[in-house]
């Protein structure tokens, strides 16, 4: 039986990352993985994929739509074979470069392929073999969710892994979910010119995020040409003339709608089927997901978890990572380092974007009944005017004891590098008059931030541009 200090269950980027932190401490380690190739689901099938073809989609749309008086541009030919081919010579570039070549370089860590389950404490069996460790970290992620909808198996669907890949554009495509996955595709298909329909069992979309965001989304969404449905219980689908038909009931009526192609998108469960938990004690909770303590440590003391296959209050990309990080660092020196999740921004890749970190208004009221909060119009901000990109909103939330800020939510172009001010001055603890005073350059976006700080004490209509 081969022994080491550590094993980690997944190739991902919780995975990576913790393995990269094991071999720096010079651990004995092995990396299991199986399922998605190397780099888990943000290289393979997540976020490189997805924005590269967003980009494309934005590119297509502001050709048409830029605003710019005088200025006619001609989108000659869109291929979209050809686009998608491009995406995937990417992700196979970037898996290389990042993932195989790095951890070529990892000399204490052993790569394995391969499904893991426990079979006994401190044992896993992979591929028939036994491997035993004094530590373990379960990084293997999570799987698209399949809803209980009758027929929906037999008619065929896709999810965000097979859109990323179609050899054939569908001309016309059902989005059941209206989180960040299915608004990205939506709208990321609608501009390459599919007409999409948007189920939603909520009577929003994007339920983190505060209700004018939303609605001016929306807006957004649907003058573009999205059918956007709220309060959509999805029953049931079948086929029919070539056809996929899917039933719903919206305000007590049952209606029906049709498209090419139904892509899913209404959550993921964790990958903890196959592990085998229970044998070492292990707990779950009812959407599958491995309950960690603050410092991703399990039920059983000598295992830990990070990324999606958790119940942490963020699944990001940058969360996962340092989870791991951390997880291996608490694993193999018995230290208890966490992550502050209220500071950890979130975005959600639509044009424009939503982003957001810390406290939002919704949960002020709830927790205190009461808010100090302000929501600005990005036609106060002049390079969203000189751009024509005056659709934007931003929240902002302080401390309704002091004048510190504790949260922020920007719907905006480029939102995604706008809230990295705003994590920092959340993080920091910086107060309104810490932003009132700073010097962003004039005409920027960023701008914004500083423009909702001054809403709090000053009359803004009444303020010139340099301010």
């Amino acid at each position: 039986m081969k022994t080491f200090d550590l094993i980690i269950i997944g190739g991902g980027a919780g995975a990576f990352a913790a393995a990269i932190r094991a071999n720096e401490l010079k651990a004995k380690t092995a990396i299991v993985n199986a399922g998605l190739p190397l780099g888990g689901t943000c290289v393979n099938v997540g976020c490189v994929p997805s924005k590269m073809l967003l980009y494309a989609g934005e590119i297509l749309h502001h050709a048409k739509h830029h605003g710019v008086a005088g200025v006619e541009l001609e989108v000659k030919n869109f291929d979209f074979q050809k686009v998608v081919q491009d995406e995937l010579s990417l992700v196979e570039k970037l898996r290389q470069e990042k993932y195989e070549k790095v951890l070529k370089n990892l000399e204490h860590v052993t790569a394995i392929e391969g499904k893991a389950k426990f079979v006994s404490q401190n044992v896993v069996e992979v591929n028939g073999e036994k491997l035993s460790a004094e530590k373990f970290i379960i990084a293997a992620g999570s799987t698209a969710s399949v809803p209980p909808i009758e027929g929906i198996r037999d008619v065929g669907f896709v999810t965000h892994i097979e859109a990323l890949k179609l050899d054939k554009q569908p001309q016309s495509l059902i989005v059941i979910g209206a989180g960040p996955v299915g608004l990205e595709f939506a709208q990321m298909y609608t501009r390459f010119g599919t007409k999409v329909t948007v189920l939603q069992r909520g009577s929003s979309i994007l339920s983190q995020v505060e209700k004018p965001l939303t609605d001016r989304l929306t807006e957004v969404l649907e003058k573009e040409g999205v059918t956007i449905i709220t309060n959509a219980q999805v029953t049931k689908a079948y086929g029919e003339g070539g056809k996929k038909m899917v039933v719903f009931t919206t305000e007590g009526k049952e209606q029906t709608t049709s498209a090419d192609e139904i892509l899913l998108a209404a959550g993921k469960t964790a990958n903890t089927d196959s592990l085998n938990l229970e044998v070492v004690g292990i707990e779950v909770n009812d959407r599958k997901s491995v309950v960690v303590t603050k410092g991703f440590q399990t039920t059983n003391p000598a295992i830990y978890a990070v990324g999606d296959v958790t119940n942490a209050p963020a699944r990001y990309e940058t969360t996962a990572g340092r989870e791991g990080t951390l997880a291996a660092e608490n694993a193999l020196k018995g230290t208890t380092l966490s992550i502050d999740y209220d500071t950890v921004p979130f975005t959600v890749f639509t044009d424009p974007q939503i982003a957001g970190v810390g406290t939002s208004e919704s949960r002020q009221m709830k927790e205190q009944g009461v808010c100090n909060c302000r929501t600005i119009s990005f036609e106060a901000v002049p390079k969203a005017i000189i751009m024509h990109r005056t659709e934007g909103l931003i929240h902002m939330a302080v401390d309704t004891k002091s004048p510190k800020i504790v949260g922020m939510q920007i719907l905006a172009p480029n939102a995604g590098e706008l809230i990295a001010t705003g994590m920092m001055i959340v993080k920091n603890g910086n107060t309104i008059d810490d932003v009132v005073n700073s010097l962003p350059m004039f005409p920027t976006l960023s701008e914004s931030i500083k423009i909702a700080a001054l809403s709090f004490t000053k009359d803004i209509s009444k303020l010139s541009c340099c301010i």
